[in-house]
């Protein structure tokens, strides 16, 4: 065993101290961690692709986190699979009873562009070597959005894949230590105790037309994003028409356990110590770190300008859940929310930027693979 592969056997045991003692994300950080360990044992194979004889015919079969990796991460598969499910789980009613809020969600991608812009700039000036490639599969981090951001990695930045994600889901998991310091360093005493009206009922016609009428607009004016929106939009539609309750319940259980146990041990088999100890995978911890809080801050701030313009007024913390971390980030947001004032409760209102976020994180990457797919 070499020096860097008892390294990141290290950092895998770490991943799941992470899952299993402090709760990060454990559906993800487990799976990832244990593949992290499997890649980088010695001799075992994990990883080891298929050999076939003179004549095409198969000598060796591949090791099994190859066959996961090349069949669900690497066609993007795992990704569109686990949108299916989560559109199963999302409910679109906040956004629609608050179409205003679909503003909050779009300003918070500004971490990803601007993530992108960073990373080209320090590429510029030698501080570290990315490709655009490279800066805009970082950049897909600052959406919060794992699926995504591996969906976007597997076809722009393939060698960067478990830093990606681990970085993705590290600070998705974070959300709750990273958000409420900038949360309350762009609002004063008297924006956090703003406290929202009740917001009106929205009907199950709306709930059904809004996932076909979103995709249809997606994938007339940006295509690239149809693959990520169109299964999330397909996975909301079962769950509201009402009609194949026996599906949606598949999708929301079955079916999105098995994808996301493929979908990480598919991503650990990306952490190889050779693949992973560079000095590139510590650009993409600052970077995606970087994106988080621009994101955060950016979804804040347009609150707060919204409400320069509003008769009735936006509590800015809602601002913070237009990254797509769905529900923690509106958790959170409504956790800072009952500490100014214990009979503001902002769930229900921060699920419509949050939501948003993840129309905007999967537009966002439908921008980056029309341009430099």
């Amino acid at each position: 065993m070499q020096w860097g592969q008892g390294l990141m056997i290290i950092i895998g045991l770490l991943l799941l101290f992470l899952a299993i003692k402090k709760g990060f994300e454990p559906l993800l950080l487990l799976p990832i961690g244990m593949g992290a360990i499997f890649v980088n044992i010695p001799g075992a194979g994990f990883y080891d692709a298929p050999v076939y004889d003179a004549v095409g015919h198969l000598a060796t079969p591949g090791g099994l986190l190859y066959y996961i990796y090349h069949s669900g991460i690497e066609t993007g598969l795992f990704p569109l699979l686990i949108f299916m499910g989560v559109g199963a789980m999302t409910d679109f009613g906040p956004l629609l009873a608050n179409p205003k809020t679909l503003l909050l969600g779009a300003a918070a991608q500004f971490g990803i562009f601007g993530t992108l812009i960073g990373a080209v700039l320090m590429n510029h000036y030698g501080i570290m070597d990315f490709s655009i490639n490279e800066a805009a599969a970082i950049g897909i981090i600052g959406g919060a959005d794992g699926p995504t951001s591996i969906f976007v990695a597997a076809r722009l930045a393939p060698e960067l894949l478990g830093a990606i994600a681990v970085a993705a889901y590290s600070y998705m998991a974070l959300v709750p230590m990273i958000q409420p310091p900038i949360m309350r360093a762009f609002t004063n005493d008297k924006e956090r105790r703003i406290q929202m009206v009740q917001q009106r009922h929205v009907s199950q016609t709306e709930k059904i037309m809004f996932p076909i009428v979103l995709l249809v607009l997606v994938a007339l004016a940006l295509p690239s994003a149809a693959p990520l929106l169109g299964m999330f939009c397909f996975g909301n539609l079962m769950k509201e028409c009402g009609v194949v309750d026996r599906l949606s319940d598949t999708v929301q259980n079955a079916l999105i356990n098995i994808v996301t146990i493929m979908l990480g041990l598919g991503v650990g088999s990306k952490l190889s110590a050779e693949a992973f100890l560079n000095l590139k995978t510590l650009g993409i911890l600052l970077l995606g770190l970087a994106a988080f809080c621009v994101g955060t801050a950016c979804g804040v701030l347009m609150a707060k300008l919204m409400n320069v313009f509003l008769k009735t007024k936006i509590n800015p913390l809602i601002g913070s859940a237009g990254v797509s971390a769905v529900p923690m980030a509106a958790r959170v947001s409504n956790k800072i929310g009952l500490e100014y004032n214990p009979h503001n409760f902002l769930l229900m209102h921060a699920m419509g930027p949050n939501v948003a976020g993840v129309i905007g994180s999967a537009v966002a990457a439908g921008v980056m693979l029309s341009y430099l797919g």
